[in-house]
């Protein structure tokens, strides 16, 4: 028995120290040696152990090695193995792996995000910020862009060329800001908060615009002449992608372009394309100046063999299949014969400028392909290095700016908004949801910082941008849908003083744009990130398709060696729940030692299902969508953890730090709860399960004494509360419409002890007055409060009617509306 306990440690400790196949072997294969010799061994268990010695044996001997497992493996991989479209590999091809690679190891480094330097704005973009971006939000009026005029006024988009806002990527020496992906972010997200429609605007130049592909892709002189224009604003650029047949399957676009010769612009014979396309959905269309159009490339008459092809089949990895050469893009000015544009979608009362677009029979040279003739067919590859912009840039941006307004103004409307004699924020019904717009804005600014400091950093993060994309906006239709409940009537009824309105209308355009977040989280997500961020899955797939034995043996033999050392680790953290585990402080080492116990749970049920289901897992999206949330609420732990520790552990933070980390542990908890419920082979699947929580469920959401503490910080002024909505728009001005709301704020919490003093008064009997503002004077008058103490009373009174006062319209008006 001895014996037994000694193999059982030395396979734990192999495994938990991640020592590798081989050496975990040779570890095991000495003890067999040194327990035969001892005595450890004898008589008929030598039967049971012969089997394990000559696997060792086997597994030790490379080129026997070979023969007997990786090559048949290798036949059974072929077999199993999904097919990888060209998109999908060009997917897989664009971008890199970052955190997400430390999330699905079981092992994350938690020094390297803890060391990470985050990004910081300079001298310059802060000005901007403190001086255009402040200057706009003053400028926007919603109800006007959003009711009025269903467009930004002129004076705006002026004022947007003029200060370069769709210049803020586009480098210095073009005539742009050369901005941070950090500085970018700030300013849609303070944009964001007062207007969907000026975001939007200025968000689209600045992602997929075609700036971004112009600056990576470009030829110099396109680059010299666009790059400019388009700072400026002489320039409006639009990327058409989206067609009524190819929405979220982009990739399988049905607008064709034709490589042909023809006359064009006086110039016989010249080598083109010719296009026809239908678009739809295409932010900046109906006023764009520039057409970025993405199209099926075919080459019928082999026009390109000499210009491009060193031969008929390969330009730099882009295969011909028959005429067809790929998804290639193009920029085109919208006045170029045959193309028509101008009509609007109409977008949830949400007037940003967004529209259709056709062209038939549109002849362009192969100069308008963006970076020339030397990028036909690789479109697809372009477009998916570029997404990542709206995915971890923008849209964001625009949740996080949405969060932060409700932060703050919903919690000063609960703090001035009475029923039954008491503020509604402080009614355990309203603290629910107040607690969750907190707790959940500040983990969406916590990654929302952490992913534009990857950006900034040079990294690709294709898998962090796209769950960072589906996680926030769906956090941002929660956190608005709790604003309108606590608002009530003051959120429902539209007008000028509704803040909030708008921005509710838009929630669907954001969950739709830059990939809609059902296929986000059900296929790409997980889909691609168990291929792109397993640390042997791709090495295996490549191995087995180009026959390279050796490659495949290396990868096999390292994954074998990875699961079970990550069984081992999944073992031992769920009997002791990760205890002995020291990464982080004092504050944050709980909440680091559950990630780590989940990160190790999570590669054994990722390799369990890429084990079981195969090529099937590609249609298991139910399944694949709950892995998905696993993986987006350990990301957004991690970027919690470290927005706490980097603004430096402020105690009076920590209950948004506790809901927050405990929030996103219990989700990934559940989620992987979920997963286990619905894997083949459920004995063993309940085996694991019992392995990785032998003990029940050990992470816990929120209690209410945590939720009240959270609640109750959107109620009073505080140095949290200013951190939390850090970067948003702020204003107490009276006349504004988010800016009543912090003014009645201010004035509410200066008049408490007044109030108070005020109530006991009338409690008592001393004021037969019924109307408010009556009996405020009429305590004046009977000097039972000074008449300054009244003047407070009566502004406060008078700023709190004006902050939850709602608009109405004559007959004449709807009718005119």
């Amino acid at each position: 028995m001895l014996w037994l306990l000694l193999l059982i440690v030395i396979i734990g400790v192999a495994g938990y120290l991640r020592l590798g196949l081989l050496q975990s072997t040779w570890m095991i294969g000495a003890w067999l040696v040194v327990s035969m010799f001892a005595g450890g061994i004898s008589g008929w268990m030598w039967l049971l152990w012969l089997p394990i010695l000559l696997i060792i044996t086997v597994i030790n001997l490379p080129d026997l090695r070979q023969k007997l497992i990786s090559k048949p493996a290798m036949g059974l991989l072929k077999a199993n193995l999904p097919q990888i479209s060209r998109t999908e590999q060009e997917a897989l091809d664009g971008g890199n792996v970052w955190w997400d690679a430390e999330l699905f190891s079981g092992k994350p480094d938690w020094k390297r995000l803890r060391d990470l330097s985050m990004s910081t704005l300079t001298v310059e973009e802060q000005a901007f910020i403190d001086g255009p971006v402040n200057k706009l939000c003053a400028m926007l009026d919603d109800w006007q862009i959003s009711h009025k005029l269903q467009d930004l006024p002129p004076f705006i988009w002026d004022y947007i060329k003029e200060e370069r806002f769709f210049g803020m990527i586009i480098p210095k020496e073009y005539g742009g800001h050369g901005f941070s992906a950090l500085a970018h972010s700030q300013v849609v997200m303070q944009i964001s908060g007062r207007s969907t429609t000026a975001a939007v605007t200025i968000m689209v130049p600045n992602s997929l615009g075609p700036g971004e592909l112009l600056m990576k892709y470009g030829t110099e002189d396109q680059k010299d002449f666009y790059l400019p224009r388009l700072a400026i604003g002489k320039d409006i650029p639009c990327f058409a992608l989206t067609g009524p047949e190819a929405g979220s399957d982009a990739g399988s676009i049905p607008d064709v372009g034709i490589v042909c010769r023809a006359d064009f612009e006086g110039e016989k014979d010249v080598l083109g394309i010719r296009l026809n396309w239908e678009k739809r959905y295409i932010t900046l269309a109906p006023v764009a100046s520039l057409l970025g159009l993405a199209f099926q490339l075919y080459d019928p008459n082999e026009l390109l063999t000499d210009e491009v092809f060193s031969s008929k089949e390969v330009n730099d990895g882009i295969e011909r299949v028959g005429d067809h050469i790929g998804i290639t893009v193009a920029l085109i000015p919208t006045n170029t014969p045959n193309i028509k544009i101008g009509t609007r979608h109409f977008t949830l009362n949400n007037p940003f400028q967004n529209g259709p677009t056709w062209g038939e029979d549109v002849f362009i040279p192969m100069e308008w392909l963006i970076g020339g003739v030397d990028n036909v067919g690789k479109g697809w590859r372009m477009l998916v290095e570029c997404l990542g912009e709206g995915r971890g840039i923008s849209l964001p941006a625009l949740s996080v700016g949405a969060a932060k307004v409700a932060t703050r103004y919903t919690g000063a409307y609960a703090r001035v908004r009475k029923q039954f004699g008491m503020p509604i924020g402080q009614f355990e019904g309203i603290e629910e949801p107040m607690a969750e717009i907190l707790g959940n804005t500040y983990m969406m600014d916590g990654a929302r910082k952490l992913t534009t400091t990857a950006l900034d950093q040079g990294q690709r993060p294709a898998v962090v941008t796209a769950l960072l994309k589906y996680t926030l906006t769906q956090k941002m239709r929660m956190i608005t849908t709790h604003a309108m409940d606590i608002q009530g009537g003051s959120g429902i009824c539209l007008g000028p003083s509704n803040y909030l309105g708008r921005g509710y209308q838009a929630i669907p355009v954001a969950i739709t744009v830059e990939g809609a977040n059902i296929l986000t989280r059900s296929l790409i997500v997980f889909g691609q990130g168990a291929i792109r961020c397993h640390p042997y899955i791709l090495k295996e797939m490549k191995a087995t398709q180009e026959n390279d034995l050796t490659a495949l043996d290396n990868a096999l033999f390292s994954h074998i060696g990875f699961v079970i050392s990550n069984i081992s680790r999944s073992t031992w953290f769920g009997f002791t729940n990760a205890v002995f585990e020291s990464p982080g402080t004092p504050l944050t080492r709980k909440y680091y030692r559950g990630l780590t116990r989940l990160s190790a749970d999570f590669a054994v049920l990722t390799d369990y299902a890429l084990l079981t289901l195969g090529g099937n897992l590609k249609r298991k999206e139910r399944l694949s969508g709950r892995f998905a949330d696993i993986l987006a609420n350990m990301y957004m732990c991690s970027a919690t953890l470290k927005h706490f520790e980097d603004q430096g552990e402020p105690e009076a933070d920590l209950p948004l730090l506790h809901y927050a980390c405990q929030t996103a542990i219990h989700d990934a908890q559940q989620a992987m709860l979920a997963v286990f419920y619905n894997l083949p082979f459920s004995v063993i699947a309940k085996s694991l399960r019992f392995l990785m929580f032998p003990f029940g469920k050990p992470f816990s959401p929120p209690s209410d004494k945590l939720i009240h503490e959270v609640a109750k910080l959107a109620l009073s002024p505080s140095a949290t509360r200013d951190r939390l909505t850090e970067g948003a728009y702020f204003t107490d001005d009276p006349e504004d419409r988010m800016g009543r709301m912090e003014h009645a704020f201010n004035l509410a919490i200066e008049t408490v002890e007044i109030e108070k003093k005020f109530k006991k008064i009338f409690k008592n009997g001393e004021l037969s007055e019924r109307m408010h503002t009556d009996r405020i004077e009429e305590g004046v008058k009977k000097k039972l409060i000074s008449k300054d103490e009244g003047k407070q009373l009566l502004a406060n009174y008078l700023a709190m009617r004006e902050a939850i006062k709602v608009d109405d319209f004559t007959e004449e008006e709807f009718q005119r509306g």
